[in-house]
């Protein structure tokens, strides 16, 4: 037991010397992989700041027949994108039609994708801030190991593509029929009919 004790706090020894000799070297940034890699941190960046950070409005132009006059009624969302939570808004201290607008709210509940695309695009970021510091930090203990580069980024890489696969499976119709009419039950309110 303790010559093989001795083993193992030998070769953490060699590795922790190993990790240890950060030396930048931006050659790699140079070939593919690691310009793909800078092309990839950049667009993850991009992707979850874009979708985690929006924030829109709609707007209905609504005539009420005994006036006859228009006000605008609105409904602002964002991310992520519980839309049948987003509900209508009427101008400050004004009645309009009669309706009360804070019953109606917009159809849909998108938070899932949402949520999802914000997190791959996260862990994309950290992945390729992690590739790039052992491209540019370690590129000797990168090209002088043979099971470093299998194992963190052919692993990774294989369980990051099967999770989207998965994901991507149980978002579309071929996990369970797709409905293309809005259910009522998703918070809207039916239109009145002749609409």
């Amino acid at each position: 037991m303790a010559p093989n004790i001795f083993l193992v706090r030998q070769r953490v020894s060699r590795l922790g010397q190993r990790m240890s000799a950060f030396q930048i070297n931006l050659n790699p940034l140079k070939e593919p992989l690691g310009f793909i890699k800078i092309l990839e941190w950049i667009a993850s960046i991009f992707a979850f700041s874009t979708c985690g950070g929006f924030k829109g409005k709609t707007e209905i132009l609504v005539t009420c027949p005994k006036l006859q006059e228009n006000k605008t009624v609105k409904a602002t969302f964002g991310y992520p994108f519980r839309l049948n939570q987003a509900s209508f808004q009427s101008p400050s201290a004004v009645n309009v039609c009669d309706v009360n607008w804070e019953r109606h709210v917009l159809i849909g509940d998108y938070s899932s994708s949402a949520q999802f695309y914000v997190t791959f695009a996260v862990f994309v970021f950290l992945y390729c801030t992690a590739a790039l510091l052992l491209y540019v930090g370690y590129t000797n203990l990168y090209r002088d190991s043979r099971k470093l580069p299998m194992i963190i980024f052919g692993f990774l890489n294989m369980i990051l593509w099967g999770g989207n696969a998965w994901f991507v499976y149980k978002e579309t119709s071929l996990h369970s029929p797709s409905n293309t009419s809005a259910s009522h039950s998703q918070g809207g309110v039916p239109p009145p009919t002749g609409i």
